[in-house]
C-alpha cells in the first residue's frame, strides 16, 4: 500500500467518551422499541417471559461490547470493526463487509428509516409532499452536516439522541403515571413447543438491539480511543438495556399481555390511553425524532468504513480524501448518502432488510471471533456464547427465510470479483513506486 502522504490532511481526533456513549445509545435506538414489542409477545405470552426475552438479548448486546472494547483496545484504527475483521482474518473478509454495508446492511437501512420519518413527519404536518421526496431532503441535509466537520455532526446526533431519550422517559411516565394497571389473563405454553416460542422471539430482539459496533467506526476521531469507545460501548449499551425493559414492562403495565399482543403500535396505544389524541400525537412526534436520530448517527459512522476501505487501496481513492478545513472523508459522506437516496427513491428498501439480518451476524459472529487470532484461544466462554448467538440467528434467519438469505448472501459474494478488481488495481499502482517507499 502506498506511504500516505504526509501533507494531506488526516481525520481529526476531536471526540470524547461521552461523544461514543451517544453514538453508541443512537445506533441502537431507532423507531422499533415503540413498535417491536408486540413481535416478542406473539411469541411468548407471559410477563416474565417476555421481559425475560429483552434482557437476554441485552445480555448478549452486553457481551458484544465487551468483545468489542476489548478489540478497541488491542486495535484503535480508523474503521473499527472493518479492521477488526481485516486484521484477524484477510482484507478480503474486511471488503466484504464494507461491502455489504454499503449495499445493503447499512444504505438499505437508512433508505426505510428515512422513509419512516417522512411517513411520520407528514402526518404530523399535514405536508401533502411525496414520502421518497422528503426522505431524499432528509438524507440530503443530513449528508450535509456530516460534511461541515466531525463536531457538527456529532452535536446534531447528540441533540437528536437526548430529544428521543425525552420521548421515551415521557411514554414511561405517562404509562407508569396515568394508565391503570391492566389485568393479563394467564397464558399457557405448551413445554414442546416454549423453546420454539423463545427461538422466535429472539430474532427480533437481537436485531433491536444491533447497532452498537457502529461507533467503532469512529476510532480514528476519538481523542482517547482505547479508553473512550470502551466507556461508550459498555455504558451505552447498558443505558439501552435499561431503556428497552423499562419500555417493555411500561407497555405491559399498561395493555396486559393480550393487549400488547393484538396491537402493532404499543407506544400509541399507550399514549393514547394516557392523553387521547394528543398522547398519540406526541409520541409520533417522538418516533419521528428518533428515526431522525438513527438516520444521523448512520450518516455520521458508517462512511468511516468506506474510508478506510480506501485506504487499504481497495475502493475508489478519492474517497479516502479528507477535506483540509473539516477534516472529514467528504466524498465517503457523499456517497453514503446518495446510496440511501437511490435505494429510498426506488422503493426497494423493504426488500433489501429482508437480507440484512443473516449478512450482519455472520459478520458479528466473525468478529467475536477475531478475540480467538488476537489472543489465546482460551478466552472467556462469553465470547463462544456471542458467537455461537450470532450464528444460530444466521442459521435460523436461513431455515425461515431461505430465498431472501441467500440473495443477501449472493450480493455479499458479488463483492469477491470488485475485491480482485480494486486489489489488482492497488497491486499494479504500487509496483513501480515500492521500491522508493520502502527506501524513504
Amino acid at each position: 500500500m502506498n506511504a500516505p502522504d504526509s501533507a494531506s490532511p488526516t481525520l481529526a481526533r476531536r471526540l470524547n467518551a461521552f461523544d461514543a456513549t451517544m453514538l453508541v445509545m443512537g445506533g441502537i435506538i431507532g423507531s422499533g422499541i415503540f413498535i417491536n414489542p408486540y413481535v416478542v409477545a406473539r411469541q411468548v405470552h407471559t410477563v416474565p417471559l417476555i421481559l425475560g426475552v429483552w434482557a437476554a438479548g441485552g445480555v448478549i448486546a452486553l457481551i458484544g461490547a465487551f468483545i468489542y472494547a476489548e478489540l478497541a483496545a488491542l486495535r484503535p484504527d480508523v474503521g473499527g470493526q472493518y479492521a477488526y475483521l481485516r486484521d484477524a482474518w484477510h482484507p478480503s473478509v474486511a471488503f466484504l463487509y464494507g461491502w455489504s454495508m454499503l449495499l445493503v446492511i447499512q444504505s438499505g437501512g437508512m433508505a426505510a428509516v428515512a422513509v419512516t420519518f417522512a411517513r411520520y413527519t407528514a402526518e404530523l404536518t399535514g405536508t401533502g409532499m411525496p414520502d421518497w421526496m422528503l426522505a431524499t431532503i432528509t438524507l440530503a441535509i443530513l449528508t450535509l452536516i456530516n460534511c461541515l466537520g466531525v463536531r457538527s455532526g456529532t452535536n446534531t446526533q447528540t441533540t437528536l439522541m437526548l430529544l428521543k431519550l425525552a420521548a421515551i422517559a415521557m411514554l414511561i411516565f405517562a404509562g407508569a403515571m396515568l394508565v391503570p394497571r391492566a389485568v393479563s389473563a394467564p397464558a399457557n405454553v405448551a413445554s414442546t413447543s416454549l423453546p420454539f416460542a423463545l427461538a422466535a422471539a429472539m430474532t427480533p430482539v437481537m436485531f433491536a438491539y444491533g447497532g452498537w459496533q457502529t461507533a467503532s467506526f469512529m476510532s480514528g476521531e476519538l481523542m482517547r480511543p482505547r479508553r473512550d469507545l470502551a466507556i461508550g460501548l459498555l455504558a451505552g449499551v447498558v443505558g439501552v438495556i435499561a431503556v428497552y425493559l423499562s419500555v417493555n414492562a411500561i407497555c405491559l403495565r399498561a395493555l396486559g399481555t393480550d393487549g400488547l399482543a393484538a396491537t402493532t403500535t404499543p407506544a400509541t396505544a399507550v399514549m393514547r390511553l394516557a392523553l387521547g389524541d394528543r398522547g398519540a400525537m406526541l409520541i409520533a412526534a417522538g418516533i419521528a425524532i428518533s428515526t431522525l436520530g438513527f438516520l444521523s448517527q448512520g450518516m455520521l459512522t458508517a462512511p468511516r468504513v468506506y474510508y478506510a476501505m480506501a485506504e487499504d487501496g481497495v475502493f475508489f481513492r478519492a474517497v479516502a480524501k479528507v477535506h483540509p478545513t473539516t477534516r472529514v472523508p467528504v466524498l465517503a459522506i457523499a456517497l453514503q448518502g446518495i446510496v440511501a437516496i437511490v435505494i429510498a427513491v426506488s422503493g426497494t428498501y423493504e426488500q433489501i432488510l429482508s437480507y440484512v439480518v443473516a449478512v450482519d451476524f455472520i459478520f458479528f459472529g466473525l468478529t467475536g471471533a477475531a478475540l480467538f487470532r488476537f489472543r489465546s484461544p482460551a478466552h472467556p466462554i462469553s465470547t463462544i456464547v456471542f458467537i455461537t448467538t450470532c450464528w444460530l440467528v444466521v442459521i435460523g434467519t436461513f431455515v425461515r427465510f431461505p430465498v431472501n438469505s441467500a440473495i443477501g448472501l449472493g450480493i455479499l459474494l458479488a463483492g469477491l470479483p470488485a475485491y480482485a478488481f480494486w486489489r489488482s488495481r492497488r497491486n499494479r499502482g504500487n509496483a513501480p513506486t515500492q521500491p522508493r517507499v520502502n527506501g524513504a
